[in-house]
Protein backbone atom coordinates (compact mmCIF):
# COMPACT_ATOMS: atom_id res chain seq x y z
CA UNK A 1 0.00 0.00 0.00
CA UNK A 2 1.41 3.43 -0.94
CA UNK A 3 1.14 4.83 2.57
CA UNK A 4 3.08 8.02 1.93
CA UNK A 5 1.00 8.92 -1.11
CA UNK A 6 -2.13 8.30 0.91
CA UNK A 7 -0.95 10.55 3.74
CA UNK A 8 -0.01 13.31 1.28
CA UNK A 9 -2.94 13.22 -1.13
CA UNK A 10 -5.77 12.24 1.20
CA UNK A 11 -5.87 15.65 2.96
CA UNK A 12 -5.29 17.53 -0.31
CA UNK A 13 -8.13 15.75 -2.10
CA UNK A 14 -10.19 15.91 1.09
CA UNK A 15 -9.69 19.68 1.19
CA UNK A 16 -10.88 19.99 -2.41
CA UNK A 17 -13.88 17.79 -1.57
CA UNK A 18 -14.71 20.07 1.37
CA UNK A 19 -14.66 23.05 -0.99
CA UNK A 20 -16.90 21.29 -3.51
CA UNK A 21 -19.35 20.06 -0.86
CA UNK A 22 -19.70 23.50 0.71
CA UNK A 23 -22.00 24.57 -2.13
CA UNK A 24 -24.51 21.85 -1.29
CA UNK A 25 -24.37 21.47 2.49
CA UNK A 26 -24.23 23.40 5.75
CA UNK A 27 -21.18 24.75 7.57
CA UNK A 28 -21.77 22.17 10.33
CA UNK A 29 -21.42 19.32 7.84
CA UNK A 30 -18.34 20.94 6.35
CA UNK A 31 -16.70 20.99 9.79
CA UNK A 32 -17.46 17.31 10.32
CA UNK A 33 -16.09 16.47 6.87
CA UNK A 34 -12.85 18.32 7.59
CA UNK A 35 -12.49 16.65 10.99
CA UNK A 36 -13.11 13.22 9.43
CA UNK A 37 -10.48 13.81 6.73
CA UNK A 38 -7.87 14.99 9.25
CA UNK A 39 -8.63 12.08 11.61
CA UNK A 40 -8.41 9.48 8.83
CA UNK A 41 -5.14 11.03 7.64
CA UNK A 42 -3.69 10.67 11.14
CA UNK A 43 -4.87 7.06 11.39
CA UNK A 44 -3.32 6.28 7.99
CA UNK A 45 -0.03 7.82 9.17
CA UNK A 46 0.21 5.61 12.29
CA UNK A 47 1.51 2.51 10.39
CA UNK A 48 4.54 4.65 9.46
CA UNK A 49 5.48 4.54 13.15
CA UNK A 50 4.39 1.04 14.10
CA UNK A 51 5.73 -0.52 10.91
CA UNK A 52 9.02 1.38 11.02
CA UNK A 53 12.23 -0.71 11.15
CA UNK A 54 14.33 0.92 13.88
CA UNK A 55 17.46 -1.12 13.09
CA UNK A 56 18.23 0.45 9.72
CA UNK A 57 19.05 3.89 8.39
CA UNK A 58 17.70 3.11 4.93
CA UNK A 59 14.70 4.97 3.55
CA UNK A 60 11.46 3.10 4.21
CA UNK A 61 7.97 3.03 2.65
CA UNK A 62 9.68 4.08 -0.59
CA UNK A 63 7.58 4.95 -3.65
CA UNK A 64 9.04 5.68 -7.06
CA UNK A 65 7.43 6.67 -10.35
CA UNK A 66 8.62 8.66 -13.36
CA UNK A 67 7.25 12.20 -13.37
CA UNK A 68 9.17 14.19 -16.01
CA UNK A 69 11.44 11.55 -17.63
CA UNK A 70 13.21 13.95 -20.01
CA UNK A 71 14.69 15.83 -17.02
CA UNK A 72 15.04 12.72 -14.87
CA UNK A 73 12.53 14.11 -12.34
CA UNK A 74 10.69 11.44 -10.37
CA UNK A 75 7.81 11.15 -7.95
CA UNK A 76 10.10 9.70 -5.29
CA UNK A 77 8.97 9.36 -1.67
CA UNK A 78 10.44 7.77 1.46
CA UNK A 79 10.96 8.35 5.16
CA UNK A 80 13.67 7.70 7.71
CA UNK A 81 13.99 8.26 11.45
CA UNK A 82 14.24 12.03 10.99
CA UNK A 83 11.26 12.69 8.71
CA UNK A 84 8.77 10.11 9.97
CA UNK A 85 8.11 11.68 13.42
CA UNK A 86 7.59 15.07 11.75
CA UNK A 87 4.94 13.59 9.45
CA UNK A 88 3.07 12.21 12.46
CA UNK A 89 3.37 15.59 14.21
CA UNK A 90 1.86 17.30 11.15
CA UNK A 91 -1.09 14.90 10.96
CA UNK A 92 -1.68 15.15 14.73
CA UNK A 93 -1.54 18.95 14.78
CA UNK A 94 -3.99 19.33 11.90
CA UNK A 95 -6.74 17.48 13.79
CA UNK A 96 -6.37 19.92 16.68
CA UNK A 97 -6.40 22.94 14.38
CA UNK A 98 -9.60 21.80 12.66
CA UNK A 99 -11.24 21.22 16.05
CA UNK A 100 -9.95 24.54 17.41
CA UNK A 101 -11.66 26.49 14.62
CA UNK A 102 -14.97 24.67 15.14
CA UNK A 103 -16.95 27.52 16.69
CA UNK A 104 -14.58 30.43 16.17
CA UNK A 105 -14.56 30.50 12.36
CA UNK A 106 -17.98 31.61 11.14
CA UNK A 107 -17.17 33.10 7.73
CA UNK A 108 -15.94 31.03 4.78
CA UNK A 109 -15.79 27.91 6.94
CA UNK A 110 -15.18 25.53 4.03
CA UNK A 111 -12.33 27.62 2.64
CA UNK A 112 -10.70 27.80 6.09
CA UNK A 113 -10.88 24.06 6.68
CA UNK A 114 -9.79 23.24 3.13
CA UNK A 115 -6.76 25.53 3.40
CA UNK A 116 -5.46 23.62 6.41
CA UNK A 117 -6.12 20.21 4.89
CA UNK A 118 -4.35 21.12 1.65
CA UNK A 119 -1.49 22.68 3.62
CA UNK A 120 -1.20 19.48 5.69
CA UNK A 121 -0.70 17.34 2.58
CA UNK A 122 1.89 19.71 1.17
CA UNK A 123 3.90 19.89 4.40
CA UNK A 124 3.91 16.10 4.65
CA UNK A 125 5.08 16.09 1.03
CA UNK A 126 8.10 18.21 2.01
CA UNK A 127 9.09 15.71 4.71
CA UNK A 128 8.56 12.68 2.45
CA UNK A 129 10.06 13.92 -0.85
CA UNK A 130 13.28 12.25 -2.00
CA UNK A 131 13.40 14.12 -5.30
CA UNK A 132 14.57 17.70 -4.91
CA UNK A 133 12.15 19.11 -7.52
CA UNK A 134 9.24 17.38 -5.79
CA UNK A 135 10.57 18.80 -2.51
CA UNK A 136 10.75 22.29 -4.02
CA UNK A 137 7.21 22.09 -5.45
CA UNK A 138 5.76 21.14 -2.06
CA UNK A 139 8.03 23.68 -0.32
CA UNK A 140 6.67 26.53 -2.41
CA UNK A 141 3.07 25.35 -2.73
CA UNK A 142 2.48 25.15 1.02
CA UNK A 143 3.04 28.93 1.26
CA UNK A 144 -0.17 29.58 -0.68
CA UNK A 145 -2.67 28.14 1.85
CA UNK A 146 -0.88 29.86 4.75
CA UNK A 147 -0.82 33.13 2.79
CA UNK A 148 -4.59 32.81 2.32
CA UNK A 149 -5.24 31.84 5.97
CA UNK A 150 -3.41 34.90 7.32
CA UNK A 151 -4.67 37.23 4.59
CA UNK A 152 -8.37 36.30 4.88
CA UNK A 153 -8.90 35.38 8.54
CA UNK A 154 -6.09 37.42 10.10
CA UNK A 155 -6.02 40.60 12.17
CA UNK A 156 -6.16 44.27 11.13
CA UNK A 157 -2.58 44.31 9.73
CA UNK A 158 -2.96 40.98 7.95
CA UNK A 159 -2.08 42.29 4.47
CA UNK A 160 1.23 43.69 5.71
CA UNK A 161 1.98 40.43 7.58
CA UNK A 162 1.17 38.19 4.61
CA UNK A 163 3.26 40.20 2.16
CA UNK A 164 6.21 40.27 4.56
CA UNK A 165 5.86 36.53 5.22
CA UNK A 166 5.71 35.74 1.50
CA UNK A 167 8.58 38.01 0.46
CA UNK A 168 10.95 36.67 3.14
CA UNK A 169 10.24 33.02 2.41
CA UNK A 170 10.15 33.44 -1.37
CA UNK A 171 13.46 35.34 -1.31
CA UNK A 172 15.09 32.40 0.47
CA UNK A 173 13.54 29.92 -1.96
CA UNK A 174 15.27 31.55 -4.94
CA UNK A 175 18.67 30.63 -3.48
CA UNK A 176 17.42 27.11 -2.76
CA UNK A 177 16.41 26.65 -6.39
CA UNK A 178 19.77 27.89 -7.72
CA UNK A 179 21.62 25.46 -5.44
CA UNK A 180 19.42 22.54 -6.54
CA UNK A 181 20.03 23.29 -10.23
CA UNK A 182 23.80 23.39 -9.65
CA UNK A 183 23.65 20.05 -7.81
CA UNK A 184 21.54 18.57 -10.62
CA UNK A 185 24.37 19.04 -13.10
CA UNK A 186 26.99 17.88 -10.60
CA UNK A 187 25.01 14.66 -9.98
CA UNK A 188 24.99 13.72 -13.67
CA UNK A 189 21.59 15.31 -14.26
CA UNK A 190 19.82 13.72 -11.32
CA UNK A 191 17.51 15.55 -8.92
CA UNK A 192 17.50 12.70 -6.39
CA UNK A 193 18.37 14.00 -2.92
CA UNK A 194 20.23 10.78 -2.06
CA UNK A 195 22.38 11.23 -5.19
CA UNK A 196 23.28 14.70 -3.90
CA UNK A 197 24.45 13.07 -0.65
CA UNK A 198 26.96 10.98 -2.59
CA UNK A 199 28.57 13.92 -4.39
CA UNK A 200 32.19 14.93 -3.83
CA UNK A 201 32.34 18.71 -4.28
CA UNK A 202 35.26 21.08 -3.79
CA UNK A 203 35.32 23.26 -0.68
CA UNK A 204 34.81 26.56 -2.50
CA UNK A 205 31.70 25.27 -4.26
CA UNK A 206 30.49 23.70 -1.02
CA UNK A 207 30.71 27.03 0.79
CA UNK A 208 28.61 28.75 -1.88
CA UNK A 209 26.02 25.96 -1.76
CA UNK A 210 26.07 26.11 2.05
CA UNK A 211 25.32 29.83 2.01
CA UNK A 212 22.52 29.41 -0.55
CA UNK A 213 20.89 26.66 1.53
CA UNK A 214 21.46 28.66 4.72
CA UNK A 215 19.56 31.67 3.38
CA UNK A 216 16.62 29.47 2.35
CA UNK A 217 16.38 27.45 5.54
CA UNK A 218 17.38 30.16 8.04
CA UNK A 219 14.45 32.30 6.90
CA UNK A 220 12.04 29.43 7.48
CA UNK A 221 13.36 28.44 10.95
CA UNK A 222 13.62 31.51 11.43
CA UNK A 223 17.12 32.27 12.66
CA UNK A 224 18.42 35.63 13.80
CA UNK A 225 18.68 38.08 11.99
CA UNK A 226 16.07 36.99 9.39
CA UNK A 227 13.40 36.36 12.02
CA UNK A 228 11.43 39.60 11.90
CA UNK A 229 8.61 38.23 9.70
CA UNK A 230 7.56 35.65 12.32
CA UNK A 231 6.15 37.87 15.12
CA UNK A 232 4.09 39.85 12.59
CA UNK A 233 2.76 36.67 10.98
CA UNK A 234 1.86 35.16 14.36
CA UNK A 235 0.14 38.25 15.68
CA UNK A 236 -2.05 38.69 12.59
CA UNK A 237 -2.75 34.99 11.93
CA UNK A 238 -5.88 33.33 13.33
CA UNK A 239 -5.22 30.83 16.13
CA UNK A 240 -5.08 27.84 13.78
CA UNK A 241 -2.60 29.62 11.53
CA UNK A 242 -0.34 30.40 14.49
CA UNK A 243 -0.47 26.78 15.66
CA UNK A 244 0.56 25.33 12.29
CA UNK A 245 3.13 28.06 11.72
CA UNK A 246 4.85 27.34 15.05
CA UNK A 247 4.28 23.59 15.31
CA UNK A 248 5.15 22.56 11.74
CA UNK A 249 6.33 25.30 9.38
CA UNK A 250 9.32 26.34 11.48
CA UNK A 251 10.42 22.69 11.52
CA UNK A 252 10.63 22.63 7.74
CA UNK A 253 13.62 24.96 7.81
CA UNK A 254 15.35 22.92 10.51
CA UNK A 255 14.61 19.75 8.51
CA UNK A 256 16.45 21.31 5.56
CA UNK A 257 19.64 21.52 7.65
CA UNK A 258 19.76 17.75 8.25
CA UNK A 259 18.41 16.67 4.85
CA UNK A 260 20.43 19.05 2.67
CA UNK A 261 23.18 21.10 4.34
CA UNK A 262 24.90 18.59 6.62
CA UNK A 263 25.00 15.58 4.25
CA UNK A 264 25.52 17.44 0.95
CA UNK A 265 28.17 19.99 2.02
CA UNK A 266 29.87 18.42 5.07
CA UNK A 267 33.24 20.14 4.53
CA UNK A 268 31.60 23.57 4.37
CA UNK A 269 29.64 22.64 7.50
CA UNK A 270 32.93 21.97 9.30
CA UNK A 271 34.30 25.30 8.08
CA UNK A 272 31.23 27.42 8.87
CA UNK A 273 29.79 25.69 11.92
CA UNK A 274 30.87 28.73 13.98
CA UNK A 275 28.46 30.91 11.97
CA UNK A 276 25.43 28.72 12.75
CA UNK A 277 26.47 28.39 16.40
CA UNK A 278 26.82 32.18 16.69
CA UNK A 279 23.41 32.79 15.09
CA UNK A 280 21.86 30.14 17.33
CA UNK A 281 23.30 31.53 20.55
CA UNK A 282 22.23 35.07 19.64
CA UNK A 283 18.72 33.74 19.04
CA UNK A 284 18.72 31.91 22.37
CA UNK A 285 19.98 34.84 24.46
CA UNK A 286 19.06 38.07 22.67
CA UNK A 287 15.59 37.01 21.56
CA UNK A 288 14.80 35.93 25.12
CA UNK A 289 15.39 39.53 26.25
CA UNK A 290 13.15 40.76 23.44
CA UNK A 291 10.42 38.37 24.62
CA UNK A 292 10.65 39.80 28.15
CA UNK A 293 9.36 43.22 27.10
CA UNK A 294 6.42 42.11 24.96
CA UNK A 295 2.91 43.19 25.93
CA UNK A 296 1.12 41.05 23.33
CA UNK A 297 0.85 37.39 24.37
CA UNK A 298 1.11 36.09 20.82
CA UNK A 299 4.19 38.17 20.10
CA UNK A 300 5.84 36.93 23.31
CA UNK A 301 5.23 33.29 22.35
CA UNK A 302 6.45 33.99 18.81
CA UNK A 303 9.77 35.31 20.11
CA UNK A 304 9.90 32.34 22.47
CA UNK A 305 9.66 30.07 19.42
CA UNK A 306 12.66 31.76 17.81
CA UNK A 307 14.71 31.20 20.98
CA UNK A 308 13.68 27.55 21.22
CA UNK A 309 14.46 26.89 17.56
CA UNK A 310 17.93 28.28 18.30
CA UNK A 311 18.43 25.13 20.39
CA UNK A 312 17.64 23.01 17.33
CA UNK A 313 20.27 24.58 15.08
CA UNK A 314 22.79 24.66 17.96
CA UNK A 315 22.30 20.92 18.51
CA UNK A 316 22.89 20.22 14.82
CA UNK A 317 26.12 22.19 14.50
CA UNK A 318 27.93 21.48 17.76
CA UNK A 319 28.57 18.02 16.29
CA UNK A 320 31.46 19.30 14.18
CA UNK A 321 33.34 20.80 17.13
CA UNK A 322 32.73 17.67 19.21
CA UNK A 323 34.10 15.41 16.49
CA UNK A 324 37.18 17.56 15.95
CA UNK A 325 37.90 17.46 19.70
CA UNK A 326 37.16 13.80 20.42
CA UNK A 327 37.07 11.99 17.08
CA UNK A 328 33.87 10.26 18.22
CA UNK A 329 30.35 10.62 16.90
CA UNK A 330 28.66 9.31 20.04
CA UNK A 331 28.62 12.62 21.89
CA UNK A 332 27.71 14.39 18.68
CA UNK A 333 24.71 12.10 18.17
CA UNK A 334 23.22 13.29 21.46
CA UNK A 335 23.12 16.88 20.16
CA UNK A 336 21.36 15.96 16.91
CA UNK A 337 18.88 13.67 18.65
CA UNK A 338 18.21 16.34 21.28
CA UNK A 339 17.57 18.89 18.52
CA UNK A 340 15.13 16.53 16.78
CA UNK A 341 13.29 15.86 20.05
CA UNK A 342 13.16 19.62 20.60
CA UNK A 343 11.50 19.99 17.20
CA UNK A 344 8.71 17.56 18.12
CA UNK A 345 8.38 18.92 21.65
CA UNK A 346 8.21 22.51 20.46
CA UNK A 347 5.43 21.46 18.10
CA UNK A 348 3.34 20.30 21.06
CA UNK A 349 4.18 23.14 23.46
CA UNK A 350 4.07 26.12 21.11
CA UNK A 351 0.85 24.82 19.56
CA UNK A 352 -0.67 24.52 23.03
CA UNK A 353 0.48 28.00 24.07
CA UNK A 354 -1.09 29.59 20.98
CA UNK A 355 -4.29 27.63 21.57
CA UNK A 356 -4.37 28.94 25.14
CA UNK A 357 -4.08 32.51 23.87
CA UNK A 358 -6.80 31.71 21.34
CA UNK A 359 -9.13 30.50 24.10
CA UNK A 360 -8.80 33.84 25.90
CA UNK A 361 -8.97 35.88 22.71
CA UNK A 362 -12.21 34.17 21.67
CA UNK A 363 -13.79 35.33 24.94
CA UNK A 364 -12.30 38.83 25.34
CA UNK A 365 -10.98 39.74 21.87
CA UNK A 366 -7.72 40.99 23.33
CA UNK A 367 -4.18 39.61 23.42
CA UNK A 368 -2.73 42.38 25.58
CA UNK A 369 -1.35 41.09 28.86
CA UNK A 370 -2.46 44.29 30.64
CA UNK A 371 -6.13 43.55 29.86
CA UNK A 372 -6.07 40.38 31.96
CA UNK A 373 -5.35 39.43 35.57
CA UNK A 374 -7.05 37.00 37.91
CA UNK A 375 -8.19 34.65 35.12
CA UNK A 376 -7.62 31.66 37.42
CA UNK A 377 -10.56 32.84 39.55
CA UNK A 378 -13.03 32.38 36.72
CA UNK A 379 -11.27 29.73 34.57
CA UNK A 380 -9.53 27.33 36.99
CA UNK A 381 -9.30 24.36 34.57
CA UNK A 382 -7.90 26.55 31.81
CA UNK A 383 -5.46 28.20 34.22
CA UNK A 384 -4.15 24.81 35.37
CA UNK A 385 -3.45 23.70 31.80
CA UNK A 386 -1.89 27.02 30.81
CA UNK A 387 0.45 26.92 33.83
CA UNK A 388 1.46 23.38 32.84
CA UNK A 389 2.27 24.45 29.27
CA UNK A 390 4.11 27.52 30.56
CA UNK A 391 6.27 25.29 32.77
CA UNK A 392 6.95 23.01 29.79
CA UNK A 393 7.89 26.05 27.70
CA UNK A 394 10.38 27.01 30.41
CA UNK A 395 11.93 23.52 30.32
CA UNK A 396 10.52 21.97 33.50
CA UNK A 397 11.96 18.45 34.10
CA UNK A 398 9.32 15.83 33.43
CA UNK A 399 7.96 17.69 30.40
CA UNK A 400 9.04 17.33 26.79
CA UNK A 401 10.48 20.85 26.89
CA UNK A 402 13.25 19.65 29.19
CA UNK A 403 14.38 16.54 27.30
CA UNK A 404 15.58 18.09 24.05
CA UNK A 405 17.09 21.19 25.66
CA UNK A 406 18.97 19.12 28.25
CA UNK A 407 20.43 16.84 25.56
CA UNK A 408 21.51 19.84 23.47
CA UNK A 409 23.13 21.52 26.50
CA UNK A 410 25.01 18.30 27.36
CA UNK A 411 26.22 18.07 23.78
CA UNK A 412 27.18 21.76 23.71
CA UNK A 413 29.22 21.27 26.89
CA UNK A 414 31.35 18.67 25.08
CA UNK A 415 31.99 21.21 22.32
CA UNK A 416 32.67 24.30 24.41
CA UNK A 417 31.80 25.28 27.98
CA UNK A 418 30.62 28.74 26.90
CA UNK A 419 28.25 27.30 24.30
CA UNK A 420 26.63 25.28 27.05
CA UNK A 421 26.61 28.18 29.51
CA UNK A 422 24.91 30.57 27.08
CA UNK A 423 22.45 27.89 25.96
CA UNK A 424 21.59 27.04 29.57
CA UNK A 425 20.72 30.67 30.23
CA UNK A 426 17.56 30.12 28.23
CA UNK A 427 16.22 27.94 31.04
CA UNK A 428 16.39 31.05 33.23
CA UNK A 429 15.22 33.50 30.59
CA UNK A 430 12.48 31.13 29.42
CA UNK A 431 11.15 30.87 32.95
CA UNK A 432 11.39 34.65 33.31
CA UNK A 433 9.34 35.72 30.29
CA UNK A 434 6.89 32.79 30.41
CA UNK A 435 6.10 32.94 34.12
CA UNK A 436 6.04 36.76 34.05
CA UNK A 437 3.29 36.52 31.46
CA UNK A 438 1.44 33.80 33.41
CA UNK A 439 1.62 35.81 36.64
CA UNK A 440 0.10 38.91 35.06
CA UNK A 441 -2.56 37.04 33.08
CA UNK A 442 -3.72 34.31 35.44
CA UNK A 443 -3.03 35.44 38.99
CA UNK A 444 -3.79 38.41 41.20
CA UNK A 445 -7.06 40.22 41.68
CA UNK A 446 -9.65 40.63 38.95
CA UNK A 447 -9.38 44.21 37.72
CA UNK A 448 -11.41 43.90 34.54
CA UNK A 449 -15.16 43.23 34.49
CA UNK A 450 -14.75 41.24 31.29
CA UNK A 451 -12.43 38.82 33.13
CA UNK A 452 -15.07 38.45 35.84
CA UNK A 453 -17.55 37.25 33.20
CA UNK A 454 -15.25 34.64 31.62
CA UNK A 455 -16.42 31.04 31.40
CA UNK A 456 -14.14 28.04 31.77
CA UNK A 457 -13.19 25.60 29.03
CA UNK A 458 -15.96 23.76 27.23
CA UNK A 459 -15.68 20.06 26.40
CA UNK A 460 -14.10 20.63 22.97
CA UNK A 461 -11.43 22.96 24.32
CA UNK A 462 -10.70 20.65 27.26
CA UNK A 463 -10.18 17.67 24.93
CA UNK A 464 -7.84 19.66 22.65
CA UNK A 465 -5.65 21.09 25.41
CA UNK A 466 -5.83 17.88 27.46
CA UNK A 467 -4.58 15.86 24.48
CA UNK A 468 -1.61 18.19 24.06
CA UNK A 469 -0.89 18.08 27.80
CA UNK A 470 -0.79 14.28 27.63
CA UNK A 471 1.58 14.41 24.64
CA UNK A 472 3.92 16.84 26.44
CA UNK A 473 3.93 14.67 29.55
CA UNK A 474 4.42 11.34 27.77
CA UNK A 475 7.32 12.62 25.66
CA UNK A 476 8.84 14.25 28.75
CA UNK A 477 8.68 11.10 30.88
CA UNK A 478 9.25 8.50 28.15
CA UNK A 479 11.25 9.84 25.18
CA UNK A 480 12.82 6.43 24.45
CA UNK A 481 10.44 5.40 21.59
CA UNK A 482 11.21 8.61 19.71
CA UNK A 483 14.97 8.29 20.30
CA UNK A 484 14.89 4.64 19.15
CA UNK A 485 13.20 5.66 15.90
CA UNK A 486 15.83 8.27 15.00
CA UNK A 487 18.99 6.65 16.43
CA UNK A 488 20.09 4.60 13.38
CA UNK A 489 19.38 7.47 10.99
CA UNK A 490 21.28 10.02 13.09
CA UNK A 491 24.31 7.74 13.44
CA UNK A 492 24.38 7.16 9.69
CA UNK A 493 24.07 10.89 9.02
CA UNK A 494 27.02 11.67 11.30
CA UNK A 495 29.15 8.88 9.84
CA UNK A 496 28.46 10.32 6.38
CA UNK A 497 29.26 13.87 7.52
CA UNK A 498 32.57 13.06 9.21
CA UNK A 499 33.91 10.55 6.67
CA UNK A 500 35.87 13.30 4.89
CA UNK A 501 37.70 14.05 8.15
CA UNK A 502 38.67 10.45 8.89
Amino acid sequence: MPLLSLVIWLPILGGLAVLAASRHTTDANVRWMALAVSAVTFLVSLPLFFGFDRTTHEMQFVEMAAWIPTLNINYHLGVDGISMPLILLTAFSTILVVAAGWEVIKDRVAQYMAAFLIMEGMMIGVFAALDSVLFYVFWEAMLIPMFIVIGVWGGPRRVYATIKFFLYTFFGSVFLLVALIYLYFQADKSFAILDFHALKIGLDAQILIFLAFLIAFAVKVPMWPVHTWLPDAHVEAPTGGSVILAAIMLKLGAYGFVRFIMPIVPDASFELDWLIILMSLVAIVYIAFVALVQEDMKKLIAYSSIAHMGFVTLGFFTVFTIFEKSGSIQGAAMGVEGALIQMVSHGFISGAMFLCVGVMYDRMHSRNISDYGGVTNTMPVFASLMVFFAMANAGLPGTSGFVGEFMVILSAFQANFWYAFLAALTLIFGAAYTLWMVKRVLFGEIKNDKVRELTDLNTRETVILGTLAAAVLILGLWPAPLIDVMHATVNNLLEHVVVSKL
